[in-house]
C-alpha cells in the first residue's frame, strides 16, 4: 500500500462504520460561521508594557460582555517523555503585577504527575464572542499548604465531597462505584468540614511568554507577543504575523 488509499467506508457520500458521513460532517463544520463580528479592536500601539494589565483588562471586558465562563481555561502539560496532554479547568488566582495565574489539581492526577516531572505548562483562554485568545507559558510552582486549604475550603460542600470520592484519573468500574464513594465522601465532609485532602494542590504558572490575539472579520488579526526579560528588565513586546 502507498498510504494514499481511503479508509473503507469513508468515501465521499458514504457513511463510515460508526454511521457518520465524514465528508458531509466536515462540510457542515466548515460552513459554520466563524469570527462573524462585530468584534472589538486592539490597537498594538496602545497596549501596556507588560501583559498582566492587558490580561486583567480583557478578562474584565469579557465579564462585562457576559462571555460564558470566561475564567475557564485550557491547561497544557507534558509528561517526562514529552507526551502532551490538555484539559479544561478554572482560574483560581491572579497576580496582575507578576503575570502569574493559579489553578488547582490533585497531585495524583495526570496533570499533577506531569507537573512533578516537567514543571512547565501553558494556559489558553478563548472567548469566541469577542474573537479573543490569550496564551501564557512558563514555569509552574507549587504553592504552600495554606493556599491549598484556602482554595479547597472556599468551595461548596458538594465540590469538596467530590474531591474525596475516589482518585482522580484512575479507572472507574461504573456509576455505582462512584455513587457509593460519593455517599461516603459526603458523610466525611459533614463530619469533618475543615478537612483538606493531602493531595489537593494549588499551582502557580508564572508567565515567561504571553500572547494576545484579537480576531478581525476581515482576517487582519492582531497578534501581540510579550517575552519576559531577566529581572529587573521587564518585558519585550512586539507584533507577530497572524
Amino acid at each position: 500500500m502507498d498510504g494514499t488509499a481511503e479508509r473503507p467506508g469513508t468515501e465521499s457520500g458514504m457513511a463510515s462504520e460508526d454511521g457518520f458521513d465524514d465528508e458531509a460532517l466536515l462540510a457542515r463544520t466548515r460552513a459554520a460561521p466563524v469570527l462573524a463580528g462585530p468584534l472589538p479592536h486592539l490597537d498594538p500601539a496602545a497596549v501596556p508594557d507588560a501583559p498582566g494589565p492587558l490580561f486583567a483588562e480583557w478578562l474584565d471586558e469579557a465579564l462585562v460582555a457576559g462571555v460564558p465562563e470566561p475564567h475557564v481555561m485550557t491547561l497544557s502539560t507534558a509528561a517526562a517523555d514529552g507526551t502532551p496532554s490538555a484539559r479544561v479547568l478554572i482560574l483560581r488566582g491572579i497576580d496582575t503585577a507578576g503575570c502569574a495565574y493559579d489553578f488547582a489539581a490533585d497531585s495524583r492526577s495526570s496533570k499533577g504527575r506531569d507537573l512533578a516531572a516537567n514543571p512547565r505548562a501553558a494556559l489558553t483562554w478563548y472567548w469566541p464572542a469577542l474573537g479573543r485568545q490569550i496564551r501564557m507559558a512558563g514555569r509552574v510552582d507549587v504553592l504552600d499548604r495554606d493556599a491549598a486549604a484556602r482554595d479547597f475550603l472556599g468551595r461548596g460542600a458538594r465540590a469538596r465531597a467530590a474531591a474525596f470520592a475516589g482518585t482522580t484519573s484512575t479507572p472507574l468500574s461504573g456509576p455505582g462505584e462512584y455513587d457509593e464513594a460519593l455517599r461516603a465522601a459526603r458523610d466525611l465532609v459533614a463530619a469533618e468540614p475543615d478537612r483538606v485532602p493531602d493531595t489537593h494542590t494549588v499551582y502557580r504558572l508564572r508567565a515567561q511568554e504571553a500572547e494576545f490575539w484579537q480576531a478581525d472579520p476581515a482576517r487582519f488579526h492582531v497578534r501581540v507577543r510579550y517575552t519576559r526579560r531577566p529581572a529587573p528588565q521587564g518585558w519585550t513586546c512586539g507584533l507577530l504575523w497572524p
